[in-house]
Order: structure tokens, then sequence, then C-alpha cells
């Protein structure tokens, strides 16, 4: 009998983490956190998530990843997307006070002032892995640097600035790129997996649409997707697709098995539909 490796289960992981996302009230002291671990409503240990998710260590890492999660307090938590604003923000806002370059952000210094400012320290750091990364090895947090990912963070204003719904292009075109930091540059290819364009008459309009809300089960995302769209050309429809993974199965495979695929011209655009 032929062993199949089972796609782990990492929307449960997500949904497990959605029930309780860390917020700022969340900040509390040693005799709160004892009053909520004996409630631990939402609240999950690493060896809570392995108990419950369907998948190996590394894979669960790696959905921790992804999801941006944190160990704080010992439990892993998704943090607040308002709150995550508030702090990346005050990040720039103390580069741009103090001078510092986005592609050197010494860690003690950005770490510090966002204690000062009253952002926990793990919280601090936490920020710099979700939108930076490490600038050569460092000794130890005074020696290490950082550099912003210019990609992540325009994307993090894009989806700040469609939280209201969806936008005339021009609109949202105008007040995404006053909110990118002075020195980074933002392109409409970024969004490519983040937004749909939608044209209604001469008029075009954008909408938040990200493959991150999606699920990771590929019967249950195209689901989703044929429910957005009947039809969707396949420039559109990649950026929702190819992060699926199943073993024994390649992309073509999936798009044969969950998708009709119709081109009027060999030289036409395909358009796929639910199968």
């Amino acid at each position: 009998m032929e062993l199949v490796e089972v796609a782990p289960k990492l929307d449960k992981l997500k949904l497990l983490l959605m029930e309780n996302p860390y917020r700022p009230e969340d900040e509390m002291d040693v005799e709160e956190l004892e009053e909520i671990e004996k409630d631990k409503t939402g609240l999950f240990r690493w060896e809570d998530l392995v108990d419950r998710i369907q998948a190996s260590d590394e894979e669960l890492k790696a959905g921790l990843r992804t999801l941006s999660a944190v160990e704080i307090d010992g439990y892993w938590r998704i943090v607040d997307e308002k709150y995550m604003d508030i702090v990346l923000s005050m990040l720039l806002h103390n580069a741009v006070l103090n001078g510092w370059s986005l592609n050197a952000l010494k860690e003690d210094e950005v770490v510090g002032m966002l204690e000062v400012d009253g952002f926990p320290r793990r919280l601090a750091l936490h920020c710099l892995e979700v939108y930076g990364g490490q600038v050569g090895e460092g000794n130890g947090s005074n020696g290490r640097a950082w550099v912003l990912d210019e990609r992540r963070v325009c994307i993090h204003f894009a989806r700040v600035v469609l939280k209201g719904g969806k936008m005339k292009i021009e609109s949202f075109m105008d007040e995404w790129m006053k909110k990118i930091p002075a020195g980074m540059s933002a392109s409409f290819e970024m969004l490519e997996g983040e937004v749909l364009v939608e044209r209604l008459g001469v008029e075009t309009w954008i909408r938040a649409f990200s493959v991150s809300s999606l699920p990771s089960t590929p019967a249950d995302r195209f689901a989703v997707l044929f429910r957005e769209r009947q039809k969707w050309e396949w420039k559109d429809l990649q950026p929702y697709i190819r992060d699926l993974r199943i073993p024994g199965l390649s992309s073509e495979g999936l798009l044969l098995k969950y998708t009709r695929k119709t081109q009027p011209t060999s030289d036409a655009e395909p358009v796929f539909s639910a199968r």
C-alpha cells in the first residue's frame, strides 16, 4: 500500500490563534497573567499546538512563521493588525526623528526607543522580524542590524488603506503613496495576490483580497476563488494558487483536477472556471 503524505491542517492553526489576538490591553502584570492562565481561553503553548494540529514540528514552525505568530509569556499569539500598525508607524516615526537608515537599523537603538514609547521589548523585536531581516551576523543585540523589507512594508500600508473597502484605483494609489516611508518605492506589482481589480464602465476599482486569508487545502481554496469570480484569467489566478503544495500533484495536476480551461483561440489568454 502506497503511503500518501497528508497536507498539514494549518487552517486550524490560524483559527486557534485568531481566537485571542494579542492587543495592547494584553500587556499585563504577573498577577493578571496568573488569572488569565486559570482560564486559558484562546491561549496555546507549543505543546498545546502539537497536540491539536496534524503537522510535523517543522511544518508547525513554518506555519507559525507564515502567520507571523510570536511567543509571548509562553503562549503563541497573532498580534492584532491595528496594534502592529501602531508599532510599525512608531518605528518609522522614530527613524525619521533620529535619522536612522531603514537599511541599517541598529537593534538595540530601535528596540530601546520603542520600549521608551511603551511597547514591550518582545513586540518591538517582533516588528523587526515581521517587516525586516537581519543584516550580517552581529555580536549580540548590540551588534545586530536590520533592514526593513520594502515589499512587506508597502503591502502592510496597502492593507491599511483598503481596510475601509473598495476604492477607485486613483484614490487608492494617492492614499497608498502618502503612507510609503521616504526612501522606499511602491509598485503595483507588489500587490499580486493581495488585491483584485475590477472595471466598472470607465472606472477601475480595487479591493483587498489576500491569498493569506484563503484556505490552504486545494478544494476549499478553489471553492472560495470561484465564489469570488466565476471565471479567472491565468494572470489573475496564478498568485492565488502558486503556494498550494500537494505531494504527488503538480500545479498542472491541480488545475486539471479543480478547473475547466477554455481558450477560444490558440493565441488567446486561457480562462479558468470551476470543474
